[in-house]
C-alpha cells in the first residue's frame, strides 16, 4: 500500500487525508516518471517479445528486496574483460529493465480506479476511529470521578478492616511460630542445666502448639525438628541415667525419673538402667585393669585396648596385683553403692506415694509401673552381684599367686573377704563364685607355701644350735603380730559368717557397710593405708628383765603365793597331765631351790628361734584359715604337719636310742610310738636320704613328704662336761612342750573353724600327738641319766664285796659312797647347766627319777650277780640301801624315791619260803630271768632240794618264754 501511495505522489495525485501524520512515502522503489511512461508507451509493443525478455531475467532478481544486483553482476564478470561483450551484455540488461518497467507501468494504470476507491474507504474508517477515541476518553474521565467519590472511600474501608483482622491473627501466629522457632535455644539451656523434666514438658507443649499451626509450610519443618529435639533429649536423658551408675545423686536421679515419667517410659527407663549398670561394671573393671596393664607395660601400645577383659587380667604384674585389685573393688563398690541408693530412692518414693494413696486416687498404670520397678530392682540385685563376681573371678584366676609373699596373699584374702561381706549385705549371697575361685587359688598357694615352709623348717632345724631364745616372762603368743587378728573385734579379715555370730557386739560395730559408707568413704580404702608400725615387745634384753626381778628370784619360798603361776601350771600339766596324781606339798615347793635349777633366771618360757618361727607360721596359717573357712581343714592339716615335723625332729635329734627296749623301763609309750611311726610314714621322705635321690623327680606320693632333718654339727651331745648336751636337750624338749601348750590354748579356736565332719581329725591330733609332747622327756633325758653316772663302775665294786659274812655289819660298803659321790657330781653339773638354761621342776624331776631308777636297778643287778650270800649279807645289803636312801633324800626333794620298793622287795625275797618264792616269781615279772634265778640258786639253794629248785627255775623259764 505504501508503495502505491509513493507512486501516486510522484504522479501528483493527492488524497483528502494528506494531513494524516502516520502515512509516509515508500522508499527503495523507483517509480518511472511520466516521461518515462510515455516513452514506454511510445515504444513498439510486442507482447510476446516483451514476455520473453522478462522470462530471460535471472531468478535471483526476484528473490528479495535486499538483493545487491551490482555486486551480483560484478561477480559474474570473467577474468579477462572484452569491451564488446560487456557492451552487448549491458544492452541486454537495459532491454530487460525496460521490459520490466513497462510491465509495471501497465499494471499500475490498469489497477488505479480500484485503488482510489479503496483509499477513500480507509480514510472514512480513520475518521470513525478518531470519534470513538474521543468518546472513550470522556467515559474514562467520568468513571474516575465516580471511583474517587464512592468506591475507594467506602469499600476500601471495609477491605482494610478485613485485612487488619487477618494480619492480627497472622501476627499472633507468627509470634507463636517465632517462639517455637526460638524454643531450641531454651531447650539447649535447660539441657545444660540438666532440667530434663522442664525440657520435656516444654518440648511436648511445643509439639502440641505446632500441631495447631500445621497448615503453615514452615511448621512441618519445625514439627520434625521438635521431634528430633525430643529424641535428642531422650538420648541425653539416657546418658544422664547412665551417670547414676557410678555416682548416685538424689536430685539428679529425681529429675531423670520425673523426665521418664513425663515421657511415659518408666518401665523402659528401668530396663535401660539395668543395662547401664551391667555396662558400667564391664567398663569400670576394664578401665581399671587396662590402666594398670598399660602403666606396667610402659608404652602406648594399643593392643591391650583390643583385648578381652579375661585376657587383659593375665597381663597384671605381681607388683601391681594388689593395688589393682583394691582399685577394682573400690570401683565396683561405687557401682553397687549407687544401685543400693537407687533402691533406697524408689523405696522412699513408694512410701511417700502410699501416704498420698488414701487421699488421691492412684492410676492403675502408676501402680503397674511401681510394681514392675520394684520387681526389676530386686531381680537386678542378684544379676549385678553375679556380674561383679564373674569380673573379680576372672581377675583372681588370671594370675598365678603361688609365688606371692604371705602378707600380700593375706591382703588379697582380706580384700576378697570384704568383697564377699559386701555381697552378703548387697543381696544376701554367699558368693559361691568368689569362694570357689579364691579357694582354688588358696589351695594352690597354700600347698606351695606350706611345702616351702616345711623345707624352710627343715633348714632351720638343721641349722638350729638349740640355744635359748630370750623372751620375757610374760611372753604370750597374742603379743605376736601374727595373732593380732584374734583380738580384733572387727577387722577387714572378718568373714560375713563370723560377723553374724558376733551379735553381741556394740551397736556401732553392727553398722552395715552400706550404712557406714553410704555418704562417703570406701570399705576398701583401709587396704591401701600404711599399717601402723607395731613393735613386738617379747624379747628380753638380757638374762634378767629388771634388777628387782633378779633379786626377787632369791626370795624365800614360804608360801604358795610366792610361787609363780607358770611353775604351778608346769608342775600340774607336765608332771601328771591335766590333774596331778598327788598334791604338791608345801614342803616340796619350799625346797624348790634344790630341784628347780632356775634361781638365776626368770621363769621365762623356754623356746628357740625355730620354735618362735613355727608359732608365727601357725599364726599365719590361722589367719588364712580365719579368712577362708572352706580350706580350714587343709590349713589345720598343714598346721598339724608343722607340729609333727618339729616333734619328729626333736625325737630324732635327742631321743632316738637303741637301748630303750633293753632297759625295760617303758620309756616310750605305745601312744608315742604310734605317733612317731605315723609321722614317719606320712610326712618323712625316707627315700631322699641319699644324695643320688635328688636326681630323680619326686613321685606323686612324695610331694607331700619332707626329708628327715639332721642335727647340726655344732651341737655336741657326747661331752660329759656339759652332761651330754643337757642344755640343748632341755631347750629342744621344753620348747616342744611350750609349743604343745600353745597348741592346747588354740584348740578351742581351731575347733570353731573346723568343719563338723572333720572335727574328729582335730580331736585325734590333740589326743594322739600334741598331748604326747611331754612324753618325749623320758627318752630324751634318760640318755643323759644313763651316761651321767658310771653304773658299770658300781657293778664292778659290788662284785668285789663279800656277802657271805657271818656277823652283822654296822658300816656300809664303799660303793655306796662312790655312788653318792657320783650323784653329788651330777647335782653340781645340773647347777652348772642351769646357769645357762633354766631347768624346770618337771625336767629336774625326770632327770633325778631316771638316775635314781637306773641306780636302783643297778643295785638289783649287782645283788643278782652275787654267787654266795648269807643272812648277814642280806642285812648288809639293806644297810647299804638305807644309807643310799638317806643321803639321796638330802640331794633331791623327789618323793617318793623311784623304784625304792623294787630294791627292797628284791632284798626281802631272800627270806621267802619255797611256796612263797613260787608265788613271788609269778607276781613280780618286773625282775629279769637272771635276777629271779639268782634268788632261787643263791637264797634258797641251801634250804630246798634239787627237784624243788628245778621246779622254780622252770617257772621262771615259763614266764620269760612269752617275752621271747
Amino acid at each position: 500500500m505504501q508503495k502505491i501511495k509513493s507512486l501516486m505522489a510522484r504522479q501528483g495525485l493527492k488524497s483528502p487525508q494528506e494531513s494524516m501524520a502516520d502515512l509516509s512515502p515508500v522508499e527503495n522503489l523507483r517509480i518511472p516518471s511520466k516521461e518515462e511512461l510515455r516513452e514506454l508507451r511510445e515504444q513498439p509493443i510486442d507482447p510476446q517479445a516483451e514476455q520473453e525478455i522478462i522470462n530471460s531475467i535471472e531468478e535471483v532478481y526476484f528473490s528479495n528486496d535486499s538483493f545487491d544486483m551490482v555486486q551480483h553482476e560484478l561477480e559474474k564478470l570473467p577474468p579477462e574483460l572484452n569491451l564488446q561483450e560487456l557492451e552487448e551484455y549491458r544492452d541486454k540488461l537495459k532491454r530487460q529493465q525496460s521490459a520490466v518497467s513497462k510491465k509495471v507501468a501497465d499494471l499500475i494504470l490498469e489497477k488505479q480506479p480500484s485503488y482510489v476507491k479503496e483509499l477513500e474507504r480507509v480514510t472514512a474508517l480513520q475518521t470513525n476511529l478518531q470519534l470513538a477515541a474521543v468518546i472513550c476518553t470522556n467515559a474514562r474521565r467520568q468513571l474516575s470521578v465516580a471511583k474517587e467519590g464512592f468506591t475507594e472511600a467506602s469499600l476500601g474501608l471495609l477491605a482494610n478492616q478485613r485485612k487488619r483482622q487477618l494480619l492480627t491473627g497472622l501476627l499472633k501466629s507468627l509470634r507463636t511460630i517465632k517462639t517455637l522457632q526460638r524454643t531450641d535455644v531454651r531447650l539447649s539451656e535447660m539441657l545444660e542445666e540438666e532440667d530434663y523434666p522442664g525440657a520435656i514438658q516444654l518440648c511436648l507443649e511445643c509439639q502440641k502448639a505446632a500441631s495447631t499451626f500445621k497448615h503453615y509450610s514452615c511448621i512441618s519443618e519445625l514439627n520434625s525438628k521438635l521431634q528430633d529435639t525430643l529424641e535428642q533429649i531422650e538420648e541425653q536423658l539416657d546418658v544422664a541415667l547412665s551417670k547414676t551408675c557410678k555416682h548416685f545423686d538424689v536430685s539428679h536421679y529425681t529429675k531423670v525419673q520425673l523426665a521418664y515419667k513425663l515421657l511415659g517410659k518408666t518401665q523402659i527407663a528401668m530396663d535401660q538402667l539395668h543395662m547401664h549398670f551391667t555396662q558400667a561394671i564391664h567398663n569400670t573393671v576394664f578401665q581399671v585393669v587396662l590402666g594398670y596393664v598399660e602403666l606396667c607395660a610402659g608404652n602406648a601400645d594399643t593392643k591391650f585396648q583390643k583385648m578381652q577383659y579375661k585376657d587383659l587380667c593375665t597381663h597384671i604384674t605381681l607388683d601391681s596385683y594388689i593395688p589393682c585389685l583394691t582399685d577394682l573393688c573400690k570401683a565396683l563398690w561405687e557401682v553397687m553403692l549407687s544401685y543400693h541408693r537407687t533402691m533406697q530412692w524408689h523405696e522412699e518414693q513408694d512410701t511417700q506415694e502410699n501416704t498420698f494413696k488414701a487421699e488421691d486416687n492412684v492410676s492403675d498404670e502408676l501402680v503397674v509401673d511401681r510394681g514392675y520397678v520394684k520387681k526389676k530392682l530386686e531381680h537386678g540385685l542378684t544379676r549385678i552381684w553375679q556380674d561383679v563376681q564373674l569380673k573379680v573371678k576372672a581377675y583372681i584366676l588370671g594370675t598365678d599367686m603361688s609365688n606371692f609373699k604371705y602378707d600380700d596373699f593375706i591382703v588379697v584374702l582380706d580384700v576378697i573377704s570384704r568383697l564377699m561381706q559386701v555381697g552378703e549385705e548387697f543381696c544376701g549371697s554367699k558368693s559361691e563364685v568368689l569362694q570357689e575361685s579364691i579357694k582354688r587359688q588358696s589351695i594352690n598357694y597354700f600347698k606351695n607355701y606350706h611345702r616351702a615352709r616345711l623345707e624352710e623348717l627343715r633348714m632351720f632345724l638343721e641349722n638350729e644350735t638349740w640355744e635359748l631364745c630370750p623372751v620375757k616372762s610374760n611372753f604370750n603368743i597374742a603379743q605376736l603380730h601374727e595373732f593380732k587378728f584374734m583380738g580384733q573385734c572387727r577387722s577387714p579379715s572378718v568373714s560375713p559368717s563370723r560377723q553374724a555370730v558376733s551379735s553381741s557386739t556394740p551397736a556401732q560395730e553392727e553398722l552395715f557397710l552400706f550404712q557406714q559408707y553410704l555418704q562417703e568413704g570406701n570399705p576398701f580404702e583401709m587396704h591401701i593405708e600404711h599399717k601402723e608400725e607395731e613393735t613386738e615387745d617379747v624379747l628380753a634384753s638380757n638374762g634378767y628383765e629388771s634388777d628387782e626381778l633378779e633379786k626377787s628370784v632369791y626370795q624365800d619360798y614360804d608360801s604358795d603365793s610366792d610361787v609363780p603361776e607358770e611353775l604351778k601350771q608346769d608342775y600340774v600339766d607336765e608332771q601328771t597331765g591335766d590333774v596331778p596324781l598327788k598334791s604338791v606339798s608345801r614342803e616340796t615347793i619350799r625346797s624348790k631351790k634344790k630341784s628347780d635349777y632356775n634361781l638365776n633366771k626368770t621363769n621365762a618360757p623356754i623356746l628357740t628361734n625355730t620354735t618362735l618361727n613355727v608359732i608365727r607360721l601357725v599364726g599365719k596359717y590361722m589367719q588364712m584359715m580365719n579368712i577362708l573357712k572352706p580350706i580350714a581343714f587343709d590349713v589345720i592339716h598343714c598346721v598339724s604337719q608343722l607340729f609333727d615335723y618339729y616333734l619328729y625332729a626333736v625325737y630324732t635329734f635327742f631321743g632316738r636310742n637303741d637301748m630303750y627296749e633293753s632297759s625295760g623301763l617303758g620309756l616310750i609309750s605305745s601312744r608315742l610310738r604310734t605317733t612317731l611311726n605315723r609321722i614317719q610314714e606320712s610326712l618323712i621322705d625316707m627315700e631322699s636320704v641319699g644324695e643320688a635321690a635328688g636326681v630323680h623327680g619326686p613321685g606323686e606320693d612324695r610331694k607331700e613328704k619332707v626329708p628327715s632333718p639332721h642335727l647340726s654339727q655344732m651341737v655336741v651331745l657326747t661331752n660329759s662336761g656339759t652332761l651330754y648336751g643337757l642344755a640343748q636337750r632341755v631347750v629342744a624338749t621344753e620348747s616342744l612342750v611350750f609349743l604343745a601348750e600353745q597348741f592346747e590354748s588354740l584348740q578351742s579356736h581351731l575347733d570353731t573353724m573346723m568343719p563338723a565332719a572333720k572335727k574328729p581329725f582335730l580331736q585325734q591330733f590333740y589326743s594322739q600327738t600334741v598331748s604326747t609332747a611331754s612324753e618325749l622327756r623320758k627318752p630324751i633325758y634318760w640318755i643323759v641319766a644313763a651316761k651321767a653316772i658310771d653304773y658299770e663302775q658300781m657293778l664292778l665294786m659290788m662284785a668285789g664285796v663279800k656277802w657271805d659274812i657271818r656277823e652283822i655289819m654296822s658300816q656300809h660298803n664303799v660303793y655306796v659312797d662312790v655312788l653318792l659321790k657320783e650323784f653329788e657330781q651330777f647335782n653340781k653339773r645340773l647347777g652348772d647347766v642351769s646357769r645357762h638354761v633354766r631347768i624346770p621342776l618337771p625336767v629336774s624331776n625326770v632327770l633325778w627319777e631316771h638316775c635314781i631308777r637306773l641306780a636302783n636297778r643297778t643295785l638289783v643287778e649287782g645283788y643278782a650277780n652275787v654267787k654266795k650270800c648269807s643272812n648277814e649279807g642280806r642285812a648288809l645289803m639293806q644297810l647299804d640301801f638305807q644309807q643310799f636312801l638317806m643321803k639321796l633324800e638330802k640331794l633331791t626333794d623327789l618323793r617318793p624315791i623311784p623304784d625304792k620298793e623294787f630294791v627292797e622287795t628284791y632284798i626281802k625275797a631272800y627270806y621267802l619260803t619255797e611256796n612263797d618264792m613260787e608265788q613271788f616269781i609269778k607276781n613280780h615279772r618286773e625282775y629279769s630271768m637272771k635276777q629271779l634265778a639268782n634268788l632261787v640258786n643263791v637264797c634258797l639253794g641251801s634250804h630246798i632240794n634239787k627237784k624243788a629248785r628245778q621246779k622254780l627255775l622252770a617257772a621262771i623259764d615259763d614266764i620269760d618264754r612269752p617275752k621271747r
